[in-house]
């Protein structure tokens, strides 16, 4: 089965699940308004990558970088995609057309792809250590393309925004994890699109929407039988987190409660970080990725604060 036919099996799921919840409505009450599917944030319009830079032996662990105009050295923004964290569901094609956006404000871009359950390394701990691996890697060719490291930012979309909020949160790992390692990249904050934060929360939801076990299948194992595991992966269980951290929400997220959000920023702001949510009017849960619609905004000046802090 190819992407775009997953994608299609998820937009009609989260169709079907809308018209359901319309007819259940009293009358007078508001319906949802249309929004963006998955299948519409893969087809847009996107130019190739300046470059293609491998950060690991597997066919993966990659990255596409592109850069703005000028010398530099250019500030990044490390972009890390959605996709139920799922192969068949999406690559980092997904991100492509707000790479290409970035580069016009001059901000540089690093669009990674990573092992995805049920790829060979992925799950735990392969996927996450390729975000990580992914992000120290900007060392590596900084000087090649005038990458200013000490303003780096992290933005994941759906799945990639539970990532972006783990990047956040690296340095908080106990010594004796699998998922730690020495000295990663310092950022200058990180934001989150819609991502799961918390692990142990909203999975049945997670799950039903994603039409797989892919939280567990993420982990290999529930809360109860690797409570380590989702505690090491969980942005909230790891507070303060002493990175910035913006949260990005729709008005008609489908996949992440907004309560969940909202907790998150209040018991970030409780233990000293500088955390905010920002809520879309009119947003589902693609509208933010989307560098054409209205959603996009506020994502870019999430962006511009953080790089200039």
């Amino acid at each position: 089965m190819t992407i775009r036919e997953r994608s299609l099996i998820v937009a009609v799921a989260i169709a079907c699940a809308t018209a359901v919840a319309t007819a259940s409505k009293p009358r007078g009450q508001a319906t949802k308004p249309a929004v963006m599917g998955p299948g519409e944030l893969e087809k847009l319009a996107a130019r190739p990558a300046d470059h293609r830079v491998s950060y690991g032996p597997d066919t993966n662990q990659f990255g596409e970088l592109r850069l703005p105009a000028g010398r530099g050295p250019h500030p990044v923004a490390v972009l890390v995609h959605g996709g139920c964290w799922k192969a068949e569901y999406a690559t980092l094609r997904d991100l492509s057309a707000m790479a290409d956006a970035l580069k016009q404000e001059g901000i540089a871009s690093w669009n990674v792809e990573y092992r995805r359950p049920r790829q060979p390394g992925s799950g735990w701990p392969g996927t996450y250590l390729d975000v990580g691996r992914g992000i120290d890697h900007l060392r590596q060719i900084a000087g090649t393309f005038a990458l200013d490291l000490s303003r780096v930012v992290v933005v994941g979309h759906s799945a990639g925004g539970h990532l972006a909020m783990w990047s956040g949160a690296r340095q908080r790992l106990p010594a004796k994890s699998a998922l730690r390692v020495p000295d990663p990249l310092s950022l200058r904050g990180v934001i989150n699109i819609a991502g799961t934060i918390e692990m142990t929360e909203n999975i049945t939801h997670m799950e039903s929407l994603c039409r797989d076990t892919v939280v567990t299948t993420l982990l290999g194992g529930s809360p109860s039988a690797v409570p380590d595991r989702y505690r090491e992966v969980s942005a909230t269980a790891m507070l303060p987190l002493k990175v910035p951290q913006v949260l990005v929400w729709g008005e008609h997220e489908d996949f992440v409660p907004l309560a969940l959000a909202k907790r998150h920023v209040d018991m970030a702001t409780k233990a000293g970080d500088n955390a905010r949510l920002v809520v879309i009017p009119g947003a589902g849960h693609f509208e933010p990725a989307n560098p054409a619609s209205t959603a996009w905004t506020p994502v870019l000046e999430a962006i511009r604060s953080l790089l200039k802090q």
